[in-house]
C-alpha cells in the first residue's frame, strides 16, 4: 500500500506542476491538503510527508510564499503526528525547503529605499516572516524530539542569514539570536558592521553593546571577545564608539577572564545609569551573572521577565 501511494503522489505531483506552471496556485494547494488529510486519516505518514515536502517546494519555488509556508509547517507538524525523531535525513528535507524560499538580491543600502507601501517592500516582508515562521517552527520540533538543544546550527544560520539578507527593513535584532547560535561569529561580526554604518549615529554603541551581551548570556566569551575585535579591526580607532556603556563593555570582557563576581557587582552598579539605556541591556547582565558565577535572578518577577525576553528572542 505504501508503494501504491508513493507511485500516486508521484502521477498527482506531475499534475500539480502542470497546475502550478499554468498559474493555477489554489488549486493546486487545495488538492495537496486534500490528500494530505486522507493519508492522515489512514496514518500513511511516508506518503503525506512526501505530497507535503514535494508540494511545498514547488509552490516556493513558483514564488507562492503563503502556499509554501502553510505546507512547510504542516510537514513539520505530520512529522510530529508520526512520531519521527530528528535525525540527518528529516534535517537535510527541512535544509532543502529553507533553501526553496525565493530570495532579492539587493545591497542593504538598496533595502532601506523600499518605499514601505510598494508591492516590493510588501513581498519582501511576506516573505521573511513566512521563512521565519517555517524555520522556527522546524527548529522547535528538532528540540522536542532529540535534536541539539538550542537546534540544529545550521538551521540557525540560514535563519540568521535570510533574516539579515531578505527583510526589507534592516532590523539586526531579528536575526542576532540565530547568529549567535549558528556557530558563525564571523558573519554575525559582518552584520554588525554593517548594521552601526547604517543605524543612528546616537546607536551605534547600543548595536554594539546588546551584540556582545548576548554572545554572554550563552556563556560565550571566545566570539565575544572576537567581536569586538573585528569592529575595532573594521572602524579603526576613530569611528569605534568611545562611551560609558563601551567602558562598561571594555570593562566586562575583563572581569569574566577570572573568578571576581564582586568587581562584576561593581560595575553593574557603576554604570547602572548607561546600561538603563536599554532594559535588555540590564536582563542581560543579569543573565550573565547567572552563567558565569551561578548568581541567582534576586526577584521572581525578574525570573518572569527573563524568560519572557527569551520567549520572544528565540
Amino acid at each position: 500500500m505504501v508503494g501504491a501511494s508513493r507511485d500516486g503522489n508521484v502521477k498527482t505531483l506531475q499534475k500539480l506542476e502542470k497546475s502550478l506552471e499554468a498559474g493555477n496556485y489554489y488549486e493546486a494547494q487545495q488538492r495537496i491538503k486534500t490528500l494530505h488529510a486522507r493519508y492522515l486519516a489512514a496514518k500513511n505518514y511516508a506518503a503525506s510527508l512526501d505530497l507535503l515536502h514535494s508540494g511545498a517546494t514547488m509552490q516556493l519555488k513558483h514564488d507562492q510564499v503563503t502556499c509554501g509556508v502553510e505546507l512547510g509547517i504542516l510537514f513539520v507538524e505530520t512529522l510530529g503526528k508520526a512520531g519521527r525523531k530528528y535525525d540527518a535525513a528529516a534535517l537535510e528535507q527541512i535544509k532543502v525547503l529553507g533553501s526553496s524560499f525565493p530570495r532579492m538580491h539587493v545591497s542593504s543600502t538598496d533595502r532601506r529605499k523600499l518605499i514601505k507601501s510598494s508591492e516590493s517592500y510588501l513581498n519582501a516582508k511576506s516573505r521573511a516572516e513566512g521563512f521565519n515562521s517555517f524555520m522556527r517552527a522546524a527548529i522547535r520540533w528538532c528540540i522536542e524530539t532529540g535534536g541539539p538543544t538550542r537546534g540544529p546550527k545550521e538551521l540557525h544560520d540560514m535563519l540568521s542569514e535570510y533574516m539579515w539578507t531578505q527583510c526589507p527593513d534592516l532590523d539586526l535584532n531579528k536575526a542576532a539570536p540565530h547568529f549567535v547560535r549558528s556557530g558563525h561569529p564571523e558573519r554575525y561580526a559582518q552584520a554588525v558592521i554593517e548594521y552601526m554604518i547604517e543605524c543612528d549615529p546616537e546607536e551605534v554603541d547600543l548595536v554594539l553593546a546588546r551584540s556582545v551581551l548576548l554572545y554572554l548570556t550563552f556563556g560565550n566569551l571566545r566570539d565575544a571577545n572576537f567581536l569586538v575585535t573585528e569592529v575595532k579591526a573594521a572602524l579603526g580607532d576613530d569611528k569605534y564608539p568611545s562611551s560609558p556603556l563601551m567602558q562598561f563593555i571594555k570593562y566586562l570582557l575583563l572581569t569574566l577572564e577570572r573568578d571576581a563576581l564582586p568587581l562584576l557587582h561593581t560595575l553593574r552598579e557603576n554604570y547602572k545609569d548607561h546600561l538603563q539605556r536599554d532594559p535588555l541591556l540590564v536582563e542581560y547582565v543579569d543573565n550573565i551573572a547567572e552563567r558565569f558565577y551561578g548568581e541567582q535572578r534576586k526577584t521572581g518577577l525578574q525570573r518572569v521577565f527573563g524568560d519572557f525576553i527569551k520567549m520572544f528572542s528565540e
